[in-house]
C-alpha cells in the first residue's frame, strides 16, 4: 500500500504544473461511410502534435478535451493505416465539431472490423439496439464511471435489468449472478464468457464460477437474453454474460490508473499497445489489494491479493488484400490470495458487530491461478463471407482451505441454531477446545477446459437481407477434486494443528465432459421488419470417476458413472421500426440446462419455454428498453455444495418440479443537458426489474434453499425489485456521479407470505458518490466513496450465517490516458 500511494504521489507531482495552462478548448467530431452515412466504430483519431489517440465510439463519436488553443493535425487511422489527415484551427474557449467521411476504399478497413467481432454477443450500443430480442452492452465509459473500489462485477452488472446478483464476502471475488429468475449461486445457470469464449472453470462439469474475470481489465460487458442468446450456449434458459477483454490500439497508446483507500485498498493498472499495417500488439496488468473490511478476533489479513497479466499479439495481411487474414494469439495469468470464510455471523452478534469475524476463521484463505490460452483466426475470402475460428484451453487450479464442522456439526447448522449449540458457539468465538474440535477442508480442485469453434458468417439477399451465422464447437472439460481435512484445537484463542488428513480423504474423484454443439441463426430484413429465426443443438457425455479416499494413487476406480445428455433448441425473435429510432420486439425460445456429471438416471435436464415482448428507443442523447418476460420451468435443478450451506459438500444434482418466472425489465439513459444543448452534460440512468419466480409442484428435498416446497412457494434468493439508478453533472474538466442501489429483501429458504425471522436478507439502498477533475487532458484526478451512508445490511444467510456488504470506503487516485 505504501507504494501504490507513493508512486501515486509522484504523478500527482508532475501532474500539478498543468493546473496552469494556457486558455484551452474542446476537438470533438464524427467518422461515417460517405456512400451509407453510417457510423464507424472503432478508428483511431491521433493528434499529431501532442501524440495522442482516442477511438470512435459505437456512433463514430470522438473527443478531445482541454487541448491549448493552435493549429493540429489529426490522423484517422484503420487497421495501422493513415487513411484520412485534416488540419483544425482551435481557438481559446471554442468547442469545434469536426465530421471526416470515408470514401469506399477506406470504408474496406471499418467492413470487416465489423465482422471481426463475431466473438462479441453485442458489440455496440448501435448494435444493441438492432438485435431482435432483449441485449445491452457496457462500454468503456461506462465502465470508468462507476464508482466502484475493486472493480465489483456486482455493482457493473446491477446496471443491466433482468439481471441478479447476490453478494457474498463484498469484493465480487467470487460473483452469484443470475437471468431473469435462473438461480445465481456461483452463477452457475448462465453461459459465461470472455472474449465469446466459455470461461467458467469446467463450463460443462463443474459450471460454478470459482474463477470470473476480473472486470477492471475489461473494455466491455454484454448481457445478452431472450430468443437472441440461443447461439451462446450450452445454458440457454436465462441468458449471457460476455466480457470483453482490452483490445489491440489501432495506434501507439498506454493508460494507466493508481488508486489507494481505506482499509490498506490499493490498486494499479497499466495498458500499453500499438498497430502497424501488418503487427500489433497489447500489454496489460492488473494488480489489486486490501487488508479487508472485517476484524477478525485475535487480529489477522481478512482482504485479498490479485496479480492479472495479459499479452496480446497479432499480424494480418494488408487491409486492401483480396482475402484478409488475421491471426491473434493472447495469454492471460491470474493469481489471487483471499483471506476468505464460509463463516457468518449468527443474528445476535451480527446486531452488536456485523463486521466481526469469528476467531476460528483465522485459517480460511482461497489460493487460486488461472491461465488462459486463446488462438483466433479469422478469414474473409469475400466481402460477403467469413469464417471466425478460435482455439483455446483454460487451466483453474484453487485450493480453499476453510472451517467445515466444530464439535462434529456443520457450520451452517450451529449458526442457525446458536441456542442449541452453546459449546460450539464458543470454541467458534475462541475458548479454549479439545484436539481436532475444529475441522478445517482443503478443498482442493483443479479444473480444465479446451476445444476449437468456428462461426461462419455469410451474408446475402433474397426474400430480403440476410446476416446468416453457422457455428461449432467441440469442448472438453475436467473437474478433479483431491480434498482432505485437518483437525485443529482453539488455544488462547489461537488455533493449532492437531491432525492432518491424507491427500483425497474426503474426496477422491474426476468429472468430465464432452460436449459438440452446433447453432444455426439467420437475421433477414424484410423492410422494416427483422425475423431472427435460429436452433441449437448440444450433445454432452459426461462421466464421473470415484475413487477410495484411502487410495491417493488411484489404482482403481469404486464406481463410473457415465451419462449422456442432447437436446434441440430452437428459438425465433421479431422485430418491427415503426420508425428509424423506435423498434418493438417479440421471441420464444427453449431453455435448456445439462444435469452434469454424477447425475442419477431420474435427474432430468433443465428445461424451459421463455417468451418475451419489448420495445426499444435509441435517439442521439435518449436510450430505452422495456421488455416483459415468461418462463416456464420444467425440472429446475439443484446442486448441494458447500456454498448453499450443504455440510458434506458433495456436489449432488436433482430436480426440483415445475417454476414460473415472471417480470418486467425497464432501462433508460437520458441526457436533459446535451438535448437542451445547455453547454454541460447531465446523464441520467436507471435499471428496473420486477419479478416474481414460484413453484408449481410440491415436494420434499434435503436442497437447504428449497427444503419441504408447496405450490406457490416463491425462490429463494430472488429479489422482487431491484433498482439502479444515477444522475451525472459533466462541464468542462470537471464531473461527478451520484448512484443508487436498491433491492427488496430475498429469501433464503423457499416459502410464501412474510419472509420468517432469519430466512431472509435484508432490503437496503445504498448511495455511491464519484467525483473527477481533469488536471490535463490527458490526467485525471477521481475520488469516490462506496456506500456513502454506511448502511449496515445483510446480503446473504449462505454458505454459514449472516453476512454484511460492503460499509463505507473511500478511494482516490489518478487516471492516465495518452
Amino acid at each position: 500500500m505504501r507504494r501504490v500511494l507513493v508512486s501515486l504521489l509522484a504523478v500527482l507531482v508532475l501532474a500539478v504544473p498543468g493546473l496552469a495552462q494556457q486558455p484551452s478548448g474542446d476537438l470533438e467530431g464524427s467518422v461515417h461511410a460517405i456512400d451509407t452515412e453510417e457510423p464507424l466504430a472503432g478508428i483511431a483519431v491521433r493528434v499529431v502534435e501532442i501524440d495522442r489517440s482516442v477511438a470512435t465510439d459505437d456512433r463514430g463519436r470522438f473527443r478531445f478535451t482541454d487541448l491549448p488553443a493552435g493549429s493540429y493535425t489529426l490522423e484517422i487511422v484503420s487497421l495501422g493505416e493513415v487513411v484520412e489527415e485534416r488540419k483544425v484551427t482551435l481557438q481559446a474557449g471554442e468547442s469545434a465539431d469536426l465530421e471526416v467521411s470515408l470514401a469506399p476504399r477506406t470504408v474496406e478497413a471499418p467492413e470487416i472490423r465489423v465482422v471481426l467481432d463475431r466473438l462479441r454477443t453485442v458489440g455496440s450500443h448501435a448494435r444493441e439496439t438492432r438485435i431482435a430480442g432483449a441485449a445491452h452492452y457496457i462500454g468503456p465509459e461506462e465502465l470508468v464511471e462507476l464508482p466502484t473500489v475493486f472493480d465489483d462485477v456486482h455493482d457493473v452488472l446491477r446496471t443491466v435489468p433482468g439481471v441478479y446478483v447476490q453478494e457474498e464476502e463484498g469484493y465480487g471475488l467470487r460473483p452469484n449472478v443470475g437471468l431473469r429468475g435462473t438461480g445465481s449461486e456461483r452463477s452457475g445457470k448462465i453461459t459465461l464468457m470472455e472474449d465469446g469464449v466459455l470461461i467458467a472453470p469446467a463450463p460443462y462439469a463443474a459450471p460454478s464460477a470459482y474463477y470470473f474475470p476480473v472486470v477492471g481489465r475489461m473494455e466491455a460487458v454484454e448481457v445478452r437474453k431472450g430468443s437472441s442468446q440461443i447461439q451462446y450456449g450450452p445454458r440457454t434458459i436465462g441468458g449471457a454474460i460476455n466480457l470483453i477483454s482490452s483490445t489491440i490500439p489501432e495506434a501507439l497508446s498506454w493508460s494507466a490508473e493508481i488508486q489507494g483507500g481505506s482499509e490498506e485498498t490499493g490498486k494499479a493498472w497499466l495498458k500499453a499497445g500499438d498497430s502497424g499495417e501488418h503487427f500489433g500488439w497489447l500489454a496489460e496488468t492488473y494488480q489489486a489489494r486490501t487488508g479487508g473490511f472485517k476484524r477478525l478476533e485475535g487480529g489477522g489479513d481478512t482482504g485479498f491479493e490479485i496479480q492479472d497479466y495479459l499479452v496480446k499479439g497479432r499480424v494480418r495481411t494488408a487491409p486492401d488484400a483480396e482475402v484478409y487474414q488475421e491471426l491473434q494469439l493472447k495469454l492471460h495469468r491470474y493469481d489471487e490470495i483471499s483471506n476468505e470464510t464460509y463463516l457468518g455471523l449468527t443474528e445476535a452478534d451480527f446486531e452488536t458487530d456485523p463486521f466481526r469475524r469469528y476467531a476460528a476463521s483465522q485459517k480460511d484463505v482461497m489460493d487460486a491461478d488461472q491461465t488462459q490460452v486463446q488462438l483466433r483466426h479469422f478469414l474473409r475470402p469475400t466481402p460477403a463471407i467469413d469464417l471466425t475460428t478460435v482455439a483455446y484451453r483454460n487451466d483453474f487450479a484453487r485450493n480453499w482451505f476453510k472451517l467445515g464442522k466444530v464439535l462434529g456439526e456443520g457450520i451452517a447448522t450451529v449458526l442457525e441454531e446458536p441456542g442449541a449449540f452453546p459449546e460450539a458457539m464458543a470454541v467458534l468465538r475462541g475458548a479454549d477446545s479439545e484436539a481436532d474440535a475444529l475441522v478445517l477442508r482443503a478443498n482442493n480442485r483443479e479444473y480444465w477446459a479446451a476445444g476449437v469453434q468456428s462461426i461462419l458468417g455469410v451474408r446475402f439477399d433474397g426474400l430480403g437481407g440476410h446476416e446468416a451465422q453457422l457455428g461449432v464447437r467441440y469442448h472438453r472439460d475436467e473437474m478433479d477434486r483431491f480434498q482432505h481435512e485437518d483437525g485443529f484445537r482453539m488455544t488462547n484463542g489461537r488455533m493449532v494443528r492437531t491432525s492432518s488428513g491424507a491427500p483425497g480423504s474426503q474426496s477422491n474423484r474426476v468429472s468430465e465432459a464432452t460436449a459438440l454443439s452446433l447453432f444455426v441463426q439467420d437475421e433477414i430484413r424484410i423492410g422494416r421488419l427483422t425475423v431472427s429465426p435460429g436452433v441449437r443443438y448440444e450433445t454432452i457425455d459426461f462421466t464421473r470417476t470415484d475413487f477410495a479416499t484411502d487410495d491417493p494413487g488411484r489404482t482403481s476406480p469404486t464406481r463410473i458413472r457415465e451419462n449422456e445428455v442432447s437436446e434441440w433448441i430452437p428459438g425465433v425473435g421479431l422485430a418491427w421500426a415503426p420508425r428509424k429510432d423506435v423498434r418493438l420486439f417479440g421471441g420464444v425460445h427453449r431453455g435448456f440446462g445439462p444435469p452434469g456429471p454424477g447425475a442419477d438416471e431420474a435427474t432430468e435436464a433443465e428445461k424451459s419455454v421463455n417468451w418475451e415482448l419489448g420495445a426499444k428507443i435509441d435517439r442521439e442523447a435518449l436510450r430505452a428498453q422495456v421488455v416483459g418476460f415468461y418462463s416456464d420451468y420444467e425440472n429446475i435443478l439443484g446442486r448441494a455444495t458447500l456454498a448453499i450451506g450443504d455440510p458434506t459438500g458433495a456436489g449432488e444434482i436433482f430436480n426440483g418440479g415445475a417454476v414460473e418466472v415472471t417480470g418486467l425489465e425497464v432501462s433508460a439513459d437520458v441526457d436533459p443537458g446535451r438535448l437542451a444543448a445547455a453547454g454541460f452534460g447531465l446523464p441520467m440512468r436507471i435499471a428496473y426489474t420486477w419479478t416474481t419466480a414460484e413453484f408449481e409442484t410440491g415436494f420434499e428435498s434435503d436442497f437447504d434453499p428449497w427444503g419441504t416446497v408447496e405450490p406457490g412457494d416463491e425462490l429463494p434468493y430472488l429479489p422482487e425489485h431491484q433498482l439502479h439508478a444515477s444522475v451525472g453533472v459533466e462541464h468542462g474538466r470537471w464531473d461527478g456521479r451520484l448512484v443508487l442501489q436498491a433491492s427488496s429483501a430475498m429469501r433464503t429458504v423457499a416459502g410464501q407470505g412474510p419472509i420468517p425471522e432469519g430466512q431472509g436478507t435484508d432490503a437496503f439502498g445504498v448511495w455511491s458518490l464519484a467525483a473527477g477533475y481533469a488536471v490535463t487532458p490527458w490526467a485525471k484526478l477521481q475520488v469516490g466513496v462506496e456506500n456513502l451512508t454506511d448502511e449496515v445490511y445483510v446480503v446473504a444467510r449462505r454458505p454459514a450465517g449472516a453476512r454484511p456488504g460492503l460499509p463505507r470506503t473511500l478511494q482516490a487516485g489518478i487516471r492516465l490516458v495518452r
